[in-house]
């Protein structure tokens, strides 16, 4: 029922418009032949009623026309609906001879209604005796009379054929404006994060669809609860997982302060490396279901939040990791817009995209974080990239690094793979858009678009 649907085959929408069409256009057909039969034939009818009428008026008459001129000038009474009038005999049934043009009837014909051939062609002929026995034929060539009533036959008809395909397509427009609940519905569906586990509205849906909605709103029921069992069991493992690394990184500890050989430092200081590590996935690990339970909660927004203030306080941390690889960390740009959410969510997405920035730039590299304001037609709005001088990620994994732990293989990094799914969580609840493109100078440019907060 949009862009994404299936062949026209086996769309309900198109099914039911042809069907509805064609029974339309059939019984448009049908009862047009009808019509063109029975309007013809009633024209006929009416042809004869109209020559037994001609013939009645004549046999009024006294006495027919003395001179054979005289009764060709009486004969022809309409040349355009070739009606014409012929005496076959006079008074007292005398025979007539025909002196003037075609056609010419012999004085043998019955009275009555017929169809005879005179001058290669076919007459209908209305004879009738008068009390003093003159014989008048009134005849009209049969393709004219087949011809008037054709086009009579033709105008009863037309507004079937003008009319069939006019309802067809009103029949189409209906039944799209009839479905256009569902296209909204779908539309709806589409355009939700994937957080969004609320139950449907059916108010505005037609009854035969509320079965099928009361179904989609059930299985969101049952989703909302296995994912919030997930958040709940990653929470609670990363959480039970803390108090033993932490154990193991102070036993660490201790044992670096103690005399061993160079082959046993080089081992322990692996083995601190990798428990550092692993208490940074945990932390990530809990942060990721604390954005996702608060995502899911819908909390509050937390008022309007300076984007600078959440950039500077990020740096205050990062800036020594950067100093340590000779990274030229910045901030381009004087716009400083407000953003409507809590400043602890926009700093986890903040310190995110810049802690992967500087991690996946090479030592001498180049980080700039920029701001801007785009006030275009589709509302205003606070533009933040950050571009760094890495090896960027292919356009065909863009689309994959916001699902928790994907990593993009080949770089020489080794992550947790959880940054950048952290941050599309925070940046869908905050209604934010955010995406992948090139940076100037050559690595990732992540650009995040947060809808723009208006200073009360």
């Amino acid at each position: 029922m949009d862009g994404r649907e299936g062949p026209l085959a086996s769309s309900l929408r198109f099914r039911l418009s042809a069907w509805i069409s064609a029974t339309i256009l059939l019984g448009a057909f049908a009862a047009g032949a009808y019509s063109y039969v029975a309007a013809t034939a009633d024209a006929h009818r009416l042809q004869d009623v109209q020559l037994r009428q001609i013939g009645y008026i004549i046999g009024k008459l006294d006495a027919v026309p003395a001179s054979p001129q005289a009764r060709a000038r009486a004969g022809d009474i309409d040349f355009d609906a070739r009606i014409v009038l012929r005496f076959i005999a006079g008074e007292g049934g005398r025979p007539i001879l025909c002196h003037g043009p075609p056609p010419c009837f012999s004085d043998d014909l019955a009275d009555g209604l017929q169809t005879v051939d005179s001058g290669g062609e076919q007459w209908r002929v209305y004879v009738r005796t008068n009390a003093k026995g003159i014989r008048a034929a009134v005849a009209q060539q049969t393709a004219m009379r087949d011809a008037i009533a054709r086009a009579d036959a033709g105008r009863t008809v037309l507004p079937l054929l003008v009319l069939a395909p006019l309802l067809a397509l009103l029949v189409t427009i209906l039944v799209r404006l009839m479905f256009r609940p569902l296209r909204t519905l779908t539309a709806q569906l589409g355009a939700r994060q994937e957080h969004e586990t609320g139950a449907l509205d059916r108010s505005a849906l037609p009854s035969e669809v509320w079965p099928f909605v009361a179904e989609i709103n059930r299985l969101l029921a049952r989703t909302a609860r296995t994912m919030a069992r997930q958040r709940r069991f990653i929470a609670d493992a990363a959480h039970e997982l803390r108090s033993p690394m932490t154990a193991m990184s102070l036993q660490a500890e201790r044992l670096a302060a103690s005399e061993m050989s160079p082959e046993a430092r080089t081992r322990l200081d692996a083995l601190s490396a990798g428990i550092g590590r692993t208490r940074i996935l945990l932390d990530q690990l809990l942060t990721l279901a604390r954005t996702q339970e608060a995502a899911a909660g819908e909390s509050g927004d937390g008022g309007a939040v300076p984007l600078k203030r959440a950039i500077l306080e990020c740096l205050e941390d990062l800036v020594p990791l950067a100093e340590a690889k000779g990274i030229d960390l910045g901030v381009v740009g004087d716009a400083d817009p407000l953003v409507a959410g809590p400043l602890v969510d926009l700093k986890t997405l903040v310190k995110n995209l810049i802690d992967n920035a500087i991690r996946y730039t090479p030592p001498g590299g180049r980080v700039d974080i920029r701001v801007d304001v785009d006030n275009g037609p589709d509302g205003a709005w606070a533009d933040l990239h950050v571009e760094d001088s890495g090896p960027g990620i292919p356009a065909a994994e863009r689309a994959r690094v916001f699902d928790a732990f994907y990593r993009v293989l080949g770089n020489g990094q080794i992550g947790s793979g959880l940054g950048l799914a952290i941050t599309g969580t925070i940046a869908a609840r905050l209604g934010a858009r955010i995406a992948l493109g090139d940076a100037p100078q050559g690595g990732l440019d992540v650009h995040v678009r947060f809808p723009l907060q208006d200073a009360d």
